[in-house]
Formats: structure tokens, C-alpha cells, sequence
């Protein structure tokens, strides 16, 4: 729970720190923050329960795994690792493949923080400079841009939210299964460091 609220709150503080150096945007730092900092304690609540409620369930299924992480010994017998890291694809999957087709279409913190101090959903855009030319690079590279597949030439690059649900598209399915795995990899490499430090430091 603490991980979720604390990770979240660094989060918010930091996007408005950067959004201050960053001299994009004449957004007030203080207004700025005293609007994304509560809405964020909110998500990080909400996030710190879902975290909770997997560690119990692994904890209840195989507990060694949380218990002694760094032991070389065999895990204990019990429900089979490979069932329980299947159920957990199976869950990525459904969630990204399908649930994300009921994602809400209300802004999320950020740009429900930004519409409280702007009165719009987006920032301001600049028409030169660097950010200018970065927005341009990635129009031209993204592959799922606003998690879509990108129009055809010469159609509306931005996609018309659907007020009904499910709203059902293959590129929100293709753009949650690769959050998904992009997640995965970075959870395995994380682990991977951990392990190697720890493997290091008892040498």
C-alpha cells in the first residue's frame, strides 16, 4: 500500500517539476501541484489495494517466493509455479486484451490537473523549438499512437472516442498485451539486478 501511494505521489511531484524545467508551459508550479498531488493520492490508494491483493494471493499460494527470494533452494511443494505464472498471463491478457476495451474515456490525473488549471484537457503547444520537432518525430515513428493503430494517409489522425462500451478496437487490444509484456521485461530485468547484487554482495 505504502509502495503504491509513495511511488505515486514521486510520480505527480515530478512530472510538475519537469513541467516547470522544461519551459514548455507557463502552468503555475504551485497551483500545478496542489491539483495533481490529491488526485494522485487518490489512484495510489486504489493501485496500493490491487498491489496488496496480488502479494496476498501469492503469499497464500507459494509463499517461499516472497519469503526468500534470494535462496537457491527448491521451492515447496504446493500449487505448481508454472499454474500460478500462467494464471497470471492468462489475467494479463484478459485485462489488456479485452477489459481495456471498458477503459473509462474521463481524463486520467494528469489531464484532469491540467483541466483544473487550464480550463482545457491538453497543454499548450509551442509551434518551434524542440518540443515542436520532438512532436513532429514522433507522429512520424509512433505505432500505436493515443493506443491505436495509425490512420491510413490522408484520414483524421486522432481517434474518435466511442461513448458507448465496450469499445471494441484491436489496436487498444495489440497496445495493452505490449504494455503488458514491456512491463513484464522490466519486472524479470529488475529481479535480475536485484538477484545479482545480492549474489555479488554474499561473494
Amino acid at each position: 500500500m505504502a509502495g503504491g501511494i509513495v511511488g505515486l505521489q514521486m510520480g505527480a511531484f515530478s512530472v510538475v517539476l519537469q513541467t516547470l524545467l522544461s519551459g514548455k508551459t507557463d502552468l503555475p508550479f504551485t497551483t500545478f501541484l496542489l491539483m495533481m498531488q490529491p488526485i494522485h493520492l487518490a489512484i495510489g490508494i486504489v493501485e496500493g489495494f490491487v498491489t496488496a491483493g496480488v502479494i496476498h494471493y501469492v503469499r497464500a499460494v507459494r509463499p517461499e517466493i516472497l519469503d526468500s527470494p534470494a535462496s537457491p533452494a527448491p521451492l515447496a511443494a504446493g500449487i505448481p509455479l508454472r499454474n500460478v505464472l500462467v494464471g497470471f498471463a492468462a489475467l494479463a491478457i484478459l485485462i489488456g486484451g479485452a477489459l481495456s476495451w471498458f477503459a473509462s474515456s474521463h481524463p486520467d490525473g494528469l489531464e484532469w490537473s491540467i483541466r483544473k488549471v487550464t480550463g482545457t484537457r491538453e497543454m499548450p503547444e509551442q509551434d518551434h523549438g524542440i518540443p515542436a520537432a520532438l512532436k513532429r518525430v514522433q507522429e512520424k515513428t509512433s505505432f500505436l499512437p493515443g493506443y491505436g493503430f495509425k490512420p491510413p494517409a490522408g484520414e483524421p489522425g486522432a481517434k474518435e472516442e466511442s461513448a458507448s462500451r465496450p469499445d471494441v478496437d484491436a489496436g487498444t487490444s495489440v497496445s495493452g498485451l505490449i504494455g503488458g509484456v514491456l512491463v513484464l521485461i522490466v519486472a524479470f530485468a529488475v529481479g535480475w539486478v536485484i538477484r545479482a547484487f545480492r549474489r555479488n554482495r554474499s561473494a
